[in-house]
């Protein structure tokens, strides 16, 4: 019997304290003082950390951006990387999204599989190599950050204090083994001319990394206009909505929400209302940032029209997002994700993007540059997954490049993805109804303990 089969007596208590984290609405936000991510992210961390005191293992907090618990000794660190904040919930579930739904096989709530899931497997991989008492050759860290979904400043701030592991992987990705992450760009693209437009108002968005869900404008118009938008509105298919307000209408657009890695599988709302709006209106002028996004952006996810196209066989195509956008009184912009080839320079990307932006009087900010990772095929760290992998299911895994961006790019090509999610798995990352199957899940914490296992054993 594999090492990896001995967690699965804890499958219970497993679950038990998922249902208790995910209770706690870990959403992180960029805030001041004692906690960086928001309270709710400094509560899941702090949670997960007294539960691992609670067992006995040895655990650092670092100010509320991140922890770790540990195991073992020796000169040397292995490491699990995953974090304990979430994305918002968003719209559409069909169960509670912050509590643990068993149905069918299948366990939901938002943080199931990204990444309080294997957070929890993690912690418990930990207690297992205690429980036994495995004599080790280095020491293994479960380390939890709680700011990872907001740009990951909280293992730059964990890793300021504590070492970098000498090998490590994070589950939060898919399956097989993951060698290979495009860079990623965030920025935006913002007006400083406020003045007044036929849009009162336009949302979209909660965070920059997701495909947006829901878009609304809120348009001044008299009643001939509103009228006229009423019929082209009945012309469309339901996914888009009218209602009357005092100064005119409220337009609302609905598409399908996606992780930002992977925009060709969501419909965002934001460019398909902009689009509305401007096909809709072609006797109006909008203003500089509507023409920026319909014009060089639309409905493309490949950069085209930006001039930013490109590709490169270890890792495909660039892909681009428009995540969030704001307009009002106060403020005109939007934030933008780009993923780009593991070969490419994220540098030149983003001047093409301030030359284009500054032809319609555009101004852009850089949010944040994560350049991308490629880990040898052979290293260590692959060959010991790859084994755990072996051990567990009997088969080779594959390798693969992802457009996702995981802690791995923070561990000096000493790290890479692995897990949870396995192929074919709709887990619905970043979307309502976020879910793991439960057998696969147990599968996942097999092979986790597998890999912490052969990462530290002496």
């Amino acid at each position: 019997m594999s090492f990896g089969n001995k967690i699965l007596k804890y499958k219970d208590d497993i679950l038990k304290d998922l249902n208790e984290i995910l209770k706690i609405p870990s959403c992180a936000v960029n805030t001041e003082g004692e906690n960086p991510f928001g309270e709710e992210a400094a509560r899941a961390l702090n949670w997960i950390l007294n539960r691992a005191k609670e067992m006995g293992l040895d655990i650092i907090n670092v100010d509320n951006y991140a922890g770790h618990a540990e195991y073992g000794e020796g000169e040397e660190i292995a490491g699990i990387l995953t974090h304990v904040d979430v994305v918002p919930a968003g719209d559409g579930w069909s169960f509670e999204p912050f509590k643990l739904t068993e149905k069918d096989g299948k366990i939901f709530g938002r943080g199931v599989a990204d990444d309080k899931g294997p957070a929890i497997v993690a912690l418990y991989c930990l207690k297992v190599l205690k429980d036994e008492n495995v004599k080790t050759k280095r020491k293994i860290r479960a380390i939890f950050g709680s700011g990872e979904e907001i740009g990951m400043d909280d293992m730059n701030r964990y890793f300021s204090e504590q070492p970098i592991p000498d090998l490590a992987f994070t589950p939060d990705s898919e399956y097989g083994i993951c060698n290979r992450e495009k860079g990623i760009l965030q920025f935006t693209v913002f007006s400083k001319d406020l003045s007044d437009s036929f849009i009162k108002e336009f949302f979209s968005g909660n965070v920059i990394n997701a495909v947006p869900d829901l878009a609304y404008a809120k348009v001044n118009c008299e009643e001939t206009q509103y009228e006229k938008i009423k019929g082209l509105i009945d012309k469309k298919d339901d996914s888009y909505n009218l209602e009357a307000t005092e100064e005119g209408v409220k337009i609302s657009a609905t598409g399908v929400a996606s992780h930002a890695a992977w925009p060709e599988k969501g419909n965002n709302a934001a460019v398909k209302l902009i689009r509305f709006l401007k096909q809709s209106f072609t006797q109006i002028k909008f203003n500089n940032l509507f023409e920026f996004i319909d014009s060089m952006i639309g409905t493309e996810i490949y950069g085209e029209s930006l001039g930013i196209a490109t590709e490169d066989e270890h890792s495909g195509k660039l892909t681009l997002n428009v995540g969030k956008v704001r307009v009002n009184n106060n403020e005109s912009s939007v934030q933008i994700d780009i993923r780009y080839p593991v070969t490419k320079n994220g540098e030149k990307i983003f001047e093409k993007i301030c030359e284009e932006a500054k032809n319609y009087n555009l101004n852009v900010e850089l949010l944040n540059h994560d350049k991308p990772l490629f880990v040898e095929e052979k290293s260590e760290i692959v060959t010991i997954l790859k084994n755990s992998y072996k051990e567990i299911l009997g088969k080779e895994s594959n390798i693969y490049y992802t457009g996702g961006g995981t802690y791995a790019r923070c561990l000096n090509d000493k790290g890479v993805a692995f897990g949870p999610v396995f192929e074919g798995e709709e887990a619905r990352l970043h979307n309502c109804d976020e879910n793991l199957d439960l057998d696969k899940f147990m599968l996942h914490a097999q092979i986790c303990l597998e890999a912490a296992y052969n990462l530290c054993k002496d």
